[in-house]
């Protein structure tokens, strides 16, 4: 039997960013409720609908088919970074820029080419994909068509023969930023991007946006279909039901079934199979050694990252540069993150020598 889960792939997490390091993971709403994502594997082109009660959803695919469950990664990476800026105080706007190892490194994914060739085709997807819908966010009622995104722009900078990426900035729908200014957004579980299979990610997010902390929530398995928008035989979805019973892989939530219904129940902690194996110690360069004796440790990750932070400095120079400031400086909660933090605002405006 194939895992629920996928392995965690970055288990000592480099997110050396400031403004992503300490970011929860956050959903809209409307999307956790609603079946707005395609969960097949191939490229799907037919015309989705779903209704209940008064509100209606229709989502036209593009030519590149519609938008999946993991494309969706994108905009739960988008919301989660505007969602910490409005916490702290911050102004927010609908473009939001972001760094791709970031976004793969927080969503579970792998870092290599094809992981960012992959990340273009979601892109377009999103772009690509129109939605008409009564659904209301942030106190607004209309009947709308929009892309889940409005644009993007995936900017590169040639260098030689080599391609190195500046920055992606990308336009969220209007109906989509209404939700998040209006704080209309869940926070869930980062295990959420080690579920393998779409169903399984549309399950958690139901249970998540319905049980939410209430100690259980039931659904009937007609419904519960429904609101997954699975297409599948209703035995074949039973079977996957019972079969995640049987492995309780969801995070926060276990799942048991009691005639024709589903029963979601609040847990704390997480199931074994999710425990995190320790951490290894990180590996110290003899280029670290001397920082790591005046008290500054900077990791030889974050160094391989400074070309894509500060192109065309010498890393370590700025290395040097940054020890000297920061040793008569309080001990940081990330070192790694500080130094980030210290290289973009020095490199700023400057050219390198």
């Amino acid at each position: 039997m194939t895992s629920h889960l996928l392995p965690e792939r970055h288990p000592v997490k480099d997110f050396f960013v400031l403004d992503v390091l300490d970011v929860t993971p956050r959903s809209d709403i409307a999307s956790m409720a609603h079946p707005i994502f395609s969960l097949s594997t191939k490229a799907e082109t037919k015309i989705l609908r779903y209704q209940q009660d008064d509100t209606i959803v229709e989502i036209h695919p593009s030519s590149k088919g519609l938008a999946t469950i993991y494309d969706k990664d994108v905009l739960i990476y988008c919301i989660s970074k505007l969602m910490h800026r409005k916490n702290n105080g911050e102004p927010i706007g609908p473009v939001v820029r972001i760094t791709t190892h970031d976004l793969l490194v927080s969503t579970n994914r792998n870092t290599g080419g094809i992981s960012y060739e992959r990340l273009e085709d979601s892109l377009d997807r999103l772009a690509g994909t129109r939605i008409k819908t009564n659904l209301t966010t942030g106190e607004e009622i209309s009947t709308q068509n929009f892309g889940i995104i409005e644009w993007y722009d995936y900017n590169r900078k040639a260098s030689g023969f080599v391609e190195r990426l500046k920055y992606l900035d990308i336009k969220l729908s209007d109906w989509l930023f209404r939700a998040i200014d209006a704080a209309e957004v869940l926070p869930i579980s980062r295990e959420y991007f080690r579920l393998r299979r779409p169903i399984d990610r549309r399950l958690y997010e139901i249970a998540r946006k319905h049980c939410g902390k209430q100690p259980s929530w039931k659904i009937s398995v007609p419904l519960l279909q429904k609101k997954c928008g699975s297409r599948q035989a209703e035995k074949h979805f039973v079977a996957h039901l019972r079969e995640l019973v049987a492995s309780n892989p969801l995070p926060d939530y276990g799942v048991s079934m009691d005639v024709g219904q589903v029963v979601f129940h609040r847990r704390e902690g997480k199931p074994p199979e999710l425990v995190k194996p320790p951490a290894p110690a990180p590996v110290v360069t003899a280029v670290e050694a001397e920082p790591r004796k005046r008290g500054i440790l900077i990791s030889s990750s974050a160094m391989e990252r400074l070309p894509e932070i500060a192109p065309g400095w010498d890393k370590y120079m700025l290395e040097r540069l940054y020890c000297e400031w920061a040793a008569d400086k309080e001990t940081a909660h990330s070192e790694d993150a500080r130094f980030f933090g210290w290289v973009k605002s020095y490199t700023k405006s400057k050219a390198a020598p």
